[in-house]
C-alpha cells in the first residue's frame, strides 16, 4: 500500500506542477484573471495533498488500513475537487456548461476533509509510547 500511495502522491504533484504552469502560461490570455485565480486554487489543494499522501506513506504509526482510507478519500477528493476547478474555470473555452457538475466540487471538498480528520483521529487514538 504504501508504494501506491506514495506513486499516486508523486503523480499528484507532477501534475500540480504541470498544471500550475499551463495555468499560469497557456491560460493567461485565454481566460479572465479571477478563472486564473481559481484555477490555481485547484492546483493548490492538489499540491497540498499530493504532500500529504507522501507523508502517510511514509509514517510509520499508520496503519495499512487507514493509508488505504486516506489514499482513497484524496483520490476521488481532488478528483472531484481540483477536477471540477479545473473545468469550472475553463468553461468558456468549451461549447460544454460544466456549471452542471459544479456539484461534486463540494463532495470533493469534503473526501478531502474526511482525510484529515481520519489521519487527526489515528494520531489523537495512539499510544503513548509510539
Amino acid at each position: 500500500m504504501n508504494k501506491k500511495v506514495l506513486i499516486l502522491g508523486c503523480v499528484l504533484g507532477l501534475l500540480s506542477v504541470v498544471l500550475g504552469a499551463f495555468g499560469a502560461h497557456g491560460l493567461k490570455k485565454l481566460i479572465s484573471v479571477e478563472a486564473i485565480q481559481t484555477f490555481e486554487t485547484g492546483v493548490r489543494y492538489q499540491m497540498y495533498h499530493a504532500l500529504l499522501l507522501l507523508f502517510v506513506a511514509n509514517h510509520k504509526y499508520l496503519e495499512i488500513k487507514t493509508k488505504r482510507i486516506i489514499y482513497f478519500l484524496v483520490l476521488f477528493g481532488v478528483l472531484f475537487f481540483s477536477g471540477s476547478i479545473y473545468l469550472l474555470a475553463t468553461n468558456t473555452l468549451t461549447s460544454f456548461n460544466f456549471k452542471i457538475i459544479g456539484f461534486i466540487t463540494p463532495i470533493g471538498g469534503a473526501l478531502l476533509i474526511a482525510s484529515w480528520v481520519i489521519l487527526l483521529l489515528n494520531f489523537i487514538n495512539l499510544k503513548q509510547n509510539n
